[in-house]
């Protein structure tokens, strides 16, 4: 039986995935009408925008990270020791990340794999349900069947003997072959 459960449970998880994939999907119309709503603004947006802010903005950024990446490696601890316990706990801390990611994985397959399992009871029902009607509609109602009477149970045959069960049939008499000669 767990063996059964471990194949279903890979198929439910299918399933629920493209479940959640069709509702997502169904989203996207919105999300057009929502964007092509949005495009003039922001196309008026970018063409009132003067290239030469936008040029002096990114060096400025540039040079905020350029500075603290340098800050950064100028503070670093050049004994060996400390480094190697600096690695030794960000080992460990990426150790523990991993088994909480490991969890928190298995979690969300599980419940992928439960939402699944309720998108395919739900497609069974309305299957089930759109085959009544389908039958519904093609069968006519049924007229009311009179009862016949059962007829009565024939006695048993005779039993036959060993002998008679292995007889062979009785064989028809050949018919004369008459030849041009005979006539």
């Amino acid at each position: 039986m767990a063996i059964i459960e471990e194949l279903r449970t890979p198929l439910y998880f299918a399933a629920g995935t493209a479940d959640l994939a069709v509702q997502q999907a169904r989203k996207v119309p919105g999300l057009i009408e929502q964007i092509a709503a949005e495009a003039p603004a922001r196309i008026d947006a970018v063409r009132n925008t003067d290239p030469k802010a936008v040029q002096e903005k990114v060096s400025a950024q540039a040079k905020e990270a350029q500075a603290k990446v340098t800050e950064v490696l100028g503070s670093l601890d050049t004994d060996l020791k400390k480094l190697g316990e600096s690695a030794q706990h960000l080992a460990l801390r990426g150790v523990g990340a991993a088994a909480e990611y490991a969890v928190r994985a298995r979690e969300a397959y599980e419940k992928v794999a439960e939402h699944g399992e309720q998108a395919v009871r739900q497609w069974r029902g309305e299957a089930a349900e759109e085959i009544n009607e389908i039958a519904i509609a093609v069968e006519p109602d049924p007229e009311p069947k009179v009862a016949e009477p059962e007829p009565e149970p024939e006695a048993p045959a005779a039993k036959k003997t060993p002998a008679e069960k292995k007889a062979p049939a009785p064989r028809k008499p050949a018919a004369k072959k008459t030849t041009a000669s005979e006539s």
